[in-house]
Parts: structure tokens; C-alpha cells; sequence
């Protein structure tokens, strides 16, 4: 295969990803017209349609879909072959993409960046909040942050926090009207403010031990939202019971807007690991990225 033929497919996956011709043209810094040509000549050369074009929206049709599922992993291979080379330079430089939830990036992520960044200044840290099971390899990112547990065999992982403890609260005015639940077979006749997983498009179960076994159990509620911050905000206003992090509503605890129920039954979650795919060539960043994140408690 030429090289002009392999700067097209790489184009084209840039067109499959943003699901805009526009919004590839900028990323590439090329003409939109340009790009639409090169998806053309691809098309023509092979002899099928790659992507569906309506006025609104791009697409990649089944085969397009194909194409795309054997050029990601490549592309990302070339990708951070050519970030290795960072090596030798004086510096670590790059930048590096990672999906996590919410309560990691606060957590975890976030505070990490001061002793990572402040000394490497030519490493860049994208940090991308998503509730979902992300694939590193399909979506571009470097690395993902989930729970233990959650993780496919085929990753690498790397343990970058304790375990994690959680806490059923619920605010005074909530509690006014419906009696504090005493066990789990209580939770039926109470409300919540749940939280939805993008992945599986169900309610986040919570997770309780009892009879020395653990189930899971979803509590029907009257808010669902995608953000613990306003879970938490919208239990501290009575309109339900939630389930959180521990640390996200201790102080809330602490100065009686909240108060902890069925604590006894809630256990602690494993801790979140960084996991990537296998690198044969992994940058001087990304290495030191991994060696600031690793628990060692």
C-alpha cells in the first residue's frame, strides 16, 4: 500500500470519529472539501460505500464499520510508536487520553496532575468523564479508569486507589416523611436519585452484603441523572435516597445535611486501576504517567 493511500484511511477515521466532515476538516487542518474528496477516492477505489451522509449527520455503514474496527487499533499502534520517540528527547512530551468516571478524575486524577504536570510541562492530560465501559482501542484513548472488576481480561490494569467506601444517605427532610430503613427489604417503600450507565442504559445497582452473600438492587426513584455532584445536591434536597462515595458526602454528614442508613450492609467497592492495552512502545510520558498514578498503600 502507498503512503498517500494510508494518510486517506487515516483521514477517514478522523470523518468516522467526529461524525462530521467539518468537524474532521478542523481537526486535521485541511480543507472540508479536501476531506470529502479523500473519503470519495476511497470509496471509488474500493468499491463500497464507507459512510452515510444525510444534511445533519455522518455515519459509517456496516462496511464502513468494518474498516474502521482493523484501522483504530493500527493507527493507535502508529500512534504511540511515534510517541515513544519522545524518548529521546531532554523532555517527556505528548498528550495523553483518558476515560474515567466522575469520582476517580476528582479523586484520583486530578490531584495526580500537579506532580505530574508542573515538572513536565510538554505533557498534556485529557481527561474525559464517562460512565461507560469504554473501549481504549475503538475510542482513541490511551488509557480508561474503573473499578476492579470491571475490567477486561484482555487490559492491562494497574491498581491506582484504595478501595472505595460507599454510604446510603438521605437528607432530614426526606426522612421526615419515610422512616429510616433498618435492611435492605426496607429499601422497597423508599424513593431515589439514581445515577444511569450509558453502557447498559440501566440505573447503577447498588451493591449490599447480607447473609454473608452480596446482591444488587436497583431503587425506583423520581430523578435520574449522570453526575454524583448533583445526586448529591438533589438528595440534600429531599427528593430521595442515593448511593455515593463515602468521601463525596462526609462532610455532609458531618454537619447533619445528610444522614448515613444501612451502613452495616454497604460494602466497600474495589479500587479503581488504570487499564490500557499491551504497548510494544509506550512513550517516557505514559510511563511516567503510570509510576505517578500506581497505589502504594
Amino acid at each position: 500500500m502507498r503512503r498517500d493511500e494510508i494518510a486517506d484511511l487515516a483521514t477517514f477515521v478522523v470523518v468516522a470519529e467526529e461524525r462530521s466532515f467539518t468537524r474532521a476538516a478542523a481537526r486535521l487542518g485541511m480543507a472540508q472539501s479536501a476531506v470529502s474528496q479523500i473519503v470519495r477516492r476511497i470509496e471509488e477505489r474500493l468499491g463500497v460505500r464507507l459512510l452515510s451522509r444525510t444534511t445533519r449527520s455522518v455515519a459509517p455503514t456496516e462496511a464502513g464499520e468494518r474498516l474502521i474496527a482493523t484501522l483504530g487499533p493500527m493507527l493507535h499502534d502508529l500512534d504511540t510508536a511515534v510517541a515513544s520517540l519522545s524518548d529521546l528527547r531532554d523532555r517527556p512530551t505528548g498528550t495523553i487520553r483518558i476515560t474515567t468516571v466522575e469520582h476517580a478524575a476528582k479523586t484520583i486524577l486530578v490531584p495526580a496532575m500537579k506532580r505530574l504536570l508542573i515538572d513536565n510541562p510538554d505533557i498534556t492530560v485529557e481527561i474525559t468523564i464517562d460512565y461507560g465501559l469504554a473501549d481504549v482501542v475503538a475510542d482513541r484513548f490511551d488509557a480508561g479508569v474503573r473499578l476492579g472488576g470491571e475490567i477486561a481480561k484482555d487490559m492491562i490494569a494497574v491498581r491506582i486507589g484504595p478501595d472505595t467506601p460507599m454510604a446510603i444517605v438521605g437528607s432530614p427532610e426526606y426522612f421526615s416523611r419515610s422512616a429510616p430503613p433498618t435492611s435492605p427489604a426496607q429499601l422497597i417503600d423508599h424513593r431515589a436519585v439514581n445515577l444511569r450507565l450509558p453502557s447498559s442504559g440501566t440505573l447503577n445497582a447498588w451493591r449490599l452484603v447480607g447473609a454473608d452473600r452480596e446482591t444488587r438492587v436497583r431503587v425506583d426513584g423520581p430523578l435520574v441523572l449522570n453526575s454524583i455532584d448533583l445526586i448529591r445536591d438533589a438528595t440534600i434536597d429531599g427528593l430521595g435516597l442515593a448511593y455515593l462515595p463515602l468521601d463525596q458526602v462526609q462532610r455532609d454528614l458531618d454537619e447533619g445535611r445528610l444522614i448515613r442508613v444501612l451502613d452495616r450492609f454497604t460494602p466497600d467497592l474495589p479500587g479503581y486501576h488504570l487499564y490500557y492495552p499491551h504497548r510494544r512502545h509506550a512513550s517516557a510520558a505514559f510511563t511516567m504517567l503510570i509510576d505517578t498514578l500506581r497505589h502504594r498503600g
